[in-house]
């Protein structure tokens, strides 16, 4: 094969990895060449429904267990999408196999299990990203531009984000996000997880002084060991005043919104997680003015909207795409970026801060 080709085989057949099975499709830069799951059959039944949707001309091959899957001299990186309960132990087996690694979010269950994972990646010289796809949007660049013009915005005041859905009925008992020895962290591990990586951007990754959580429900399976948040909400205060809310929950209809206001203006990003359908993503730019004459009170919006090509999905631009572009790219340049590592577990310090917080009913505070 092409040298300049990252392989990559998918450790899980959970719903996620068919859309990135799609995404390893229009990288260029990558091939899917083995899927492992806990039978073959499955695994056979996943690639075959794959095959279906979006064709590639070298069907990858189905392998019944995991390890088979690391064993495997055709495969350079893989992909876990696997439970957040057990996804520290195959990040480190495959780290410990030679293979680089993408790892959906949360990374792990604490901090200290995102230490060990990325100790061992870098002990074997592999490079590990989370699978956080807005990271990879031609969007955030634009955004930052826009940030950091000193006259949209101004001086950053307040971060605000929800990530939501309403989960249908019989969620808890059927879906693993709601158990949990697999998902321990629910809707703040699944969704809020977002919320604090976009803070954590905006404030390019400088680590807030305090959290505040807040547990507003919990649910979980009937005769299970425990309850899941399913609606979390709080704040995180940052050096140099400025401050941040996320809210987070299975029970609220779909969104997915952020604003980043500030001393001159504010920005709204409509859909900063999943952008909506189309070849273009955007976020809008007010900068309202307030006019009083005499007993006239005008309110002028002010609004104008920042454009960039690009699919929603589905695409070679598209963010996902984008993601196992850049992650194939270090692969075969041999480079490993570390930023990477670092910023999944900034953002996993961080949610532990609220576990605890909302857990203890206090503010928590971050040490450097």
């Amino acid at each position: 094969m092409d040298p300049g080709i990252c392989r990559w085989g998918i450790l899980g057949t959970a719903g996620i990895a068919r859309k990135n099975w799609q995404a390893i499709a229009r990288a260029g830069n990558a091939a899917l060449t083995a899927v492992a799951s806990r039978s073959l059959d499955r695994g056979q039944a996943f690639v075959a429904e794959c095959q279906r949707c979006c064709p590639v001309p070298s069907a990858p091959a189905a392998v019944g267990s995991y390890d088979e899957l690391l064993a495997r001299g055709d495969v350079d990186a893989v992909y876990i999408p696997l439970p957040t309960g057990v996804r520290k132990e195959w990040v480190i087996r495959a780290a410990e196999a030679g293979k680089h690694v993408l790892v959906e979010k949360p990374v792990g269950v604490t901090a200290a299990d995102v230490r060990d994972m990325l100790a061992a990646c870098d002990r074997h010289r592999v490079q590990l990203m989370d699978g956080v796809m807005f990271m990879h949007s031609r969007r955030l660049d634009a955004l930052r531009r826009t940030l950091d013009d000193g006259e949209s915005v101004g001086r950053l005041r307040r971060i605000v984000a929800q990530f939501s859905f309403n989960a249908p009925e019989g969620f808890e008992e059927e879906n693993i996000r709601g158990d949990s020895r697999l998902e321990p962290h629910g809707c703040l591990g699944d969704l809020g997880w977002y919320t604090i990586r976009f803070a954590l951007w905006v404030m390019r990754f400088e680590m807030p002084t305090q959290v505040t959580a807040r547990l507003l429900a919990e649910a979980g399976r009937p005769g299970g060991p425990g309850k899941v948040p399913f609606e979390v909400s709080g704040e995180l205060l940052f050096p140099g005043d400025v401050s941040a809310s996320f809210y987070c929950s299975f029970r609220a209809e779909n969104q997915q919104w952020a604003n980043v206001s500030g001393t001159r203006g504010l920005v709204h990003i409509p859909d900063f997680v999943l952008p909506f359908f189309g070849d273009e993503v955007r976020f809008e730019v007010t900068n309202s003015a307030f006019d009083v004459q005499g007993c006239e009170f005008h309110m002028q919006r002010r609004t104008r909207s920042v454009v960039v090509p690009e699919y929603s999905n589905s695409h070679p631009t598209a963010q996902e795409a984008n993601l196992f572009r850049t992650f194939s790219s270090l692969v075969t340049s041999g480079r490993l970026d570390p930023h990477w590592g670092e910023i999944a577990l900034a953002t996993q310090r961080v949610m532990d801060a609220c576990v605890e917080s909302a857990k203890e009913g206090r503010p928590v505070g971050l040490g450097a």
